[in-house]
């Protein structure tokens, strides 16, 4: 006599526990599942860093806070010091604008372009995901020299390498030659329209939008003046210089020739 179950006779019974086994296997996840813990995992280690900084962050406590197991973390980064350059990265690749997006804002005029690219910039930079990688890069870089190249690399050198190129092909001075050196021109526009204000909000200081808008305007029309007409101002007092030098030069001969005159007739009126 059959002693098992009945219910194991029923039709679909094997394969409904089949399905519930399936259902229950730990680490049964789809490749797109795999892609979104990992990003969270990333987004939480990195949140942890900024809060408490590096040192201070364990595994233990990002394991606890993202829900996966330590082994999982180990499995994937190796170590603590791979899970942050990896959680950096990702905040990174998100933060960057694509060079794409500042050549559609390019015009006609020179100024309105980088004043546009500076607000770009620098909303970019004043955003909530700049802010937390600015202040964590600046936190860790000093431990971690390699943290600070790797955002100048990924976030800053494709932004500069465009401006230079901007420059290189549109700033002309008013005789028509080209700017010197467009790497240092280039560097020094995020350094003054982009570089100060973002430093101070990252101190904690606030700014209201248009005391920013304000201060994005001046900067771009005093830095645009000085790439264009600084060099004219420098020729010009150049050239007076040598003017002046020129005029004593005339003067001195002008006067040793007057000697020469005043001696001479005093010999004359000497001579018996």
């Amino acid at each position: 006599m059959d002693s098992q179950h009945p219910s194991t006779h029923r039709p679909g019974a094997a394969s409904e526990r089949g399905a519930t086994r399936a259902r229950r296997t730990p680490g049964r996840q789809s490749p797109t599942q795999t892609r979104q813990r990992n990003q969270e995992l990333l987004k939480t280690a990195l949140d942890l860093f900024l809060e408490k900084g590096f040192e201070r962050t364990s595994i233990d406590e990002i394991a606890a806070a993202v829900g996966m197991a330590k082994r999982t973390i180990y499995l994937r980064y190796g170590n603590k010091t791979k899970l942050f350059k990896a959680s950096l990265q990702r905040a990174i690749e998100e933060w960057i604008i694509p060079v794409e997006r500042l050549r559609a804002a390019e015009t006609d005029d020179l100024e309105q372009t980088l004043l546009r690219i500076g607000q770009i910039q620098l909303a970019n930079v004043l955003s909530p995901a700049g802010l937390r990688l600015l202040r964590i890069t600046n936190a860790e870089s000093a431990r971690m020299p390699e943290i600070g190249a790797f955002t100048c690399q990924q976030g800053t050198n494709p932004t500069l390498a465009y401006i230079e190129d901007l420059i290189r092909r549109r700033a002309r001075r008013p005789d028509g030659t080209e700017v010197d050196d467009p790497h240092e021109a280039a560097l020094a526009f995020l350094e003054l329209v982009v570089g100060g204000p973002a430093n101070y909000v990252a101190w904690g200081i606030e700014y209201e939008q248009q005391e920013i808008d304000r201060h994005t305007q001046y900067c771009v029309r005093l830095f645009l003046h000085g790439l264009l007409h600084g060099h004219d101002a420098a020729a010009q007092n150049l050239l007076r210089q040598r003017a002046l030098e020129e005029d004593n030069r005339r003067l001195k001969l002008l006067l040793a020739e007057a000697l020469l005159e005043t001696n001479a007739l005093r010999d004359k009126a000497r001579a018996p």
